[in-house]
């Protein structure tokens, strides 16, 4: 036992990478968690237990091998954890940052459950993937052998370049149409740069075109390229587009200017960050710079939004949530970063409409249109609805308004009616409106046409998109290879 690597839950105490402080932090959008050192990443690996049943990998979306390379990074065998690593998540480096590890592998982490604190999984994957990189480990796509068939993918997210990676692994000649002047999706201009930069995100991507992949950006499908066009220039298509229609608050004064979408305002800190040109927050428009912002939302994109704000110079950022902190479906690590960098978190209210114009006469003179405030009332938890939360209720009398020169709001998402959007008959969608696609495979009801990710399953995480991207390639080259089989005979 003189030469046990592992097991040292017991000895060695949790650590996770040293966090910049947040008065330094909030100046700038660098990710906020420093790199291991490779001593502390094989120190926080040897902390596992390598259990007979890892509860980790179980609740992990991709079933990574996590106990596998905790052991090979504790052991030094750094090359042959980033080797294991990438076998079963095409974006580790990605995952390692923004996964909610508090709800997957780290929250189901034995030791956790037994009062040790669990395993830092989520910082010692980056660690090996960023390693990777700089020691030239990461290898160029060069598939063994050109196959004839090409697919097209729509989406340049996370599911379609997912699928796209493994696809062109196999020889495949894959083509992706995106609506955005740059590849990466909701990862590039979604995600704030203190969760995720965007030299991460650029370097798959510049792997992906270096290894074949071609990408047709700044094209939207119904308008510059039709649906029945891409079928027909390939063989089978992978709708892979995620969730972009906002879901909109129904609320008297929403018009109002200064209510904002939040996929418009974390996109255009996104743009700012690559130094692009961006009218809507040179103007103010989407800037929060010397306003008071409240945001609506509960989730983690609301947790990105506030924390730009505050980034972008706000005199004050609220966060109005209509339950409280325990039934936040955010994660708890951000909410904590959050009220590190200043948020406040108004618990248990729910906004029913917003002021402005003559609800607020210091500024109606001069933006008559403009929101001042946001209207709320207060809540408390009822009893559990047909999910186990505990339902919100009113509280009569309760009404305030809290004062706002900028709203966010970020309440979710959901599908916009692609077969209409897209002029397409045939392309059957749920009562949700997602696409309705086959489990595991991602068929679709039209021939040689498969989709996954949110556009499937609804707005959910990074980590189920790539696993529901790599599923659909490897039901595409199912369908590719019988297509050969009957062709053959």
């Amino acid at each position: 036992m003189a030469g046990q690597k592992m097991l040292k839950f017991t000895k060695v105490e949790r650590d996770m990478p040293e966090k910049r402080p947040p008065n330094l932090r909030t100046e700038d959008f660098g990710e906020i968690y420093a790199e291991f050192a490779t001593a502390k990443a094989e120190e926080q690996a040897s902390r596992c237990s390598q259990c007979g049943v890892p509860y980790c990998q179980s609740h992990c979306p991709l079933h990574n091998n996590i106990p596998d390379w905790l052991r090979m990074t504790a052991e030094g065998r750094l090359e042959e954890a980033y080797e294991l690593s990438q076998a079963t998540n095409t974006f580790p480096e990605i995952c390692g940052r923004i996964c909610p590890q508090d709800r997957l592998c780290e929250g189901n982490c034995v030791i956790e459950q037994s009062g040790h604190g669990t395993v830092t999984i989520g910082s010692v994957e980056k660690y090996i993937t960023d390693t990777a990189f700089e020691q030239g480990w990461v290898k160029p796509i060069r598939p063994h052998t050109e196959r004839p068939e090409s697919v097209g993918i729509i989406g340049a997210g996370p599911g379609g370049l997912a699928a796209a990676d493994m696809l062109r692994r196999q020889g495949v000649q894959v083509t992706v149409y995106d609506r955005y002047d740059r590849g990466g999706g909701l990862l590039t201009y979604g995600i704030p740069g203190f969760k995720l930069e965007k030299d991460v995100v650029m370097k798959r991507m510049a792997q992906l075109e270096d290894g074949g992949v071609e990408f047709v950006l700044n094209c939207n499908v119904g308008e510059d390229i039709s649906f029945d066009a891409i079928r027909g220039k390939h063989e089978a298509v992978l709708i892979a587009t995620g969730v972009y229609k906002t879901r909109a608050l129904e609320a008297p004064g929403v018009d109002n200017d200064g209510i904002v979408r939040a996929i418009d305002y974390l996109t255009a800190s996104n743009r700012k960050s690559f130094g692009d040109d961006v009218e809507e927050f040179d103007n103010g428009e989407l800037n929060a710079e010397g306003k008071r912002v409240v945001v609506i939302g509960g989730g983690d994109t609301a947790m990105d939004c506030v924390r730009t704000a505050i980034r972008q110079g706000a005199t004050s950022v609220k966060c109005l949530y209509r339950r409280d902190r325990t039934n936040m479906p955010g994660s708890q690590r951000e909410v904590q970063n959050a009220e590190e960098e200043g948020v406040e978190f108004v618990w248990l209210a729910a906004p029913n409409g917003f002021a402005g114009g003559a609800d607020g006469p210091a500024r109606a003179v001069e933006m008559p249109n403009s929101v001042t405030g946001v209207k709320v009332q207060k809540m408390r938890l009822g009893a559990p609805d047909a999910t186990g939360r505990q339902s919100p209720e009113l509280i009569d009398g309760s009404d305030y308004v809290e004062d706002a020169d900028l709203v966010v709001q970020a309440l979710g998402f959901e599908p916009e009616d692609l077969p209409k959007l897209w002029g397409v008959d045939g392309l059957e969608v749920t009562r949700w409106g997602t696409v309705k696609a086959e489990f595991n495979t991602g068929q679709t009801s039209l021939d040689g046409v498969f989709a996954a990710g949110d556009i499937v399953r609804g707005a959910s995480l990074v980590v189920w998109a790539i696993k529901d991207g790599r599923e659909a390639a490897d039901a595409i080259m199912d369908y590719l290879s019988q297509g050969a089989s009957v062709a053959a005979e």
